[in-house]
């Protein structure tokens, strides 16, 4: 169904990178509690400077009222698709060090480490995801009271594959378009 979504690399990567996409069309299948433990497990396994893990998520799964709170906080382009989702993840960053209150300068890498094995776990279970930054951060500050510490980084909807039909566009025709990346020359700065 979707093998035009397959990353077509240059250099072998391993097939779990390579199918790993975001989706936007979610079958109505729920995802239970222990999947969704199962896929967050994942992330407490990303490195973090000196173990810090700031990484903290507000799961709400579909038809909650959590999952509807999440879905308030979403731009207008996301809320046409991710209505499907089976659940809705808000990803905050802790801004401090826990053991002495100072600034954590590598907080958003070490997010992004979690967030993608949290993704990269999914997809091995069949489940999908799709991160995003289209929300209202400020709004979601104030409706989950994050206080000074806490700030909100992405949303992810989490959903098991749906077919394209399903979605209107312009999302039908992105979830069929092929996936392309900038070659490796535009972004290695020095040659070995």
């Amino acid at each position: 169904m979707h093998n035009l979504k397959i990353a077509k690399t240059k250099h072998p990567v391993l097939d779990l990178i390579k199918n790993r996409w975001s989706a936007r069309s979610f079958s109505d299948q729920p995802i239970s509690e222990q999947q969704m433990h199962t896929i967050i497990e994942a992330s407490n396994w990303a490195f973090s400077a000196i173990n810090e893990q700031p990484w903290r998520y507000i799961v709400g799964h579909k038809n909650t009222p959590l999952f509807d709170k999440l879905f308030s906080v979403l731009a207008g382009g996301n809320q046409p698709w991710c209505k499907n989702a089976a659940a809705l993840v808000l990803v905050l960053g802790k801004k401090t060090y826990t053991a002495n209150g100072s600034t954590n300068s590598t907080m958003m890498h070490d997010i992004g480490a979690a967030n993608m094995l949290m993704t990269l776990q999914a997809n091995s279970m069949e489940i999908y995801s799709h991160v995003m930054g289209g929300f209202d951060t400020v709004k979601s500050a104030d409706i989950f009271e994050l206080g000074d510490d806490l700030v909100p980084v992405v949303m992810i909807a989490f959903g098991f594959l749906e077919h394209a039909d399903k979605l209107e566009e312009p999302f039908k025709t992105r979830e069929l378009t092929a996936r392309t990346r900038k070659p490796l020359e535009e972004f290695i700065l020095r040659k070995f």
